[in-house]
């Protein structure tokens, strides 16, 4: 029972801390030079993330409490195991193969590999798409607009 009051404890305390930081934010003094409330926006982003990602842990919380079945809890663990293993091996490839075939070809391999492995081939197009038009925009991003060039 200490453990359930624990783990609901953590949430609460920082939905609440989070609506204290708003508030605290919103009576701010308004800035003497440019825009009045610009000081206040990126408190009051991290503060909106705060509380909308403290919400979502205390439903989170509470989906774990009521869970029944640990049998399906421990394979899903175990298939979370097999996920994060073979995505740092995808990256440790990506880390390898970088400096020889470059930026760009190192990114599409690397992202379809990601694209595919999460995804699955029955939504090949939509990997294929999203692997290109991210690779190449942020590859054309850095060596055109921003003028930085890339291995």
């Amino acid at each position: 029972m200490m453990q359930v009051t624990i783990r609901y404890a953590m949430p609460i305390m920082f939905i609440i801390g989070s609506v204290i930081y708003g508030t605290m934010i919103i009576q701010l003094d308004a800035a003497t030079l440019g825009n009045p409330d610009g000081p206040k926006f990126f408190p009051l982003f991290v503060c909106a993330g705060l509380l909308v990602f403290s919400i979502a842990d205390l439903i989170n919380v509470r989906k774990q409490i009521h869970a029944q079945n640990k049998d399906l809890e421990l394979i899903a663990k175990l298939k979370s195991f097999k996920l994060i293993g073979i995505i740092i091996g995808i990256c440790v490839l990506y880390t390898l193969i970088f400096e020889h075939v470059g930026y760009l070809i190192a990114t599409i391999l690397f992202m379809g590999a990601l694209m595919f492995y999460l995804n699955g081939m029955k939504k090949w197009r939509l990997n294929v798409i999203v692997t290109v038009v991210v690779s190449v925009s942020t590859w054309y991003g850095f060596t055109e607009l921003l003028q930085i060039s890339l291995p």
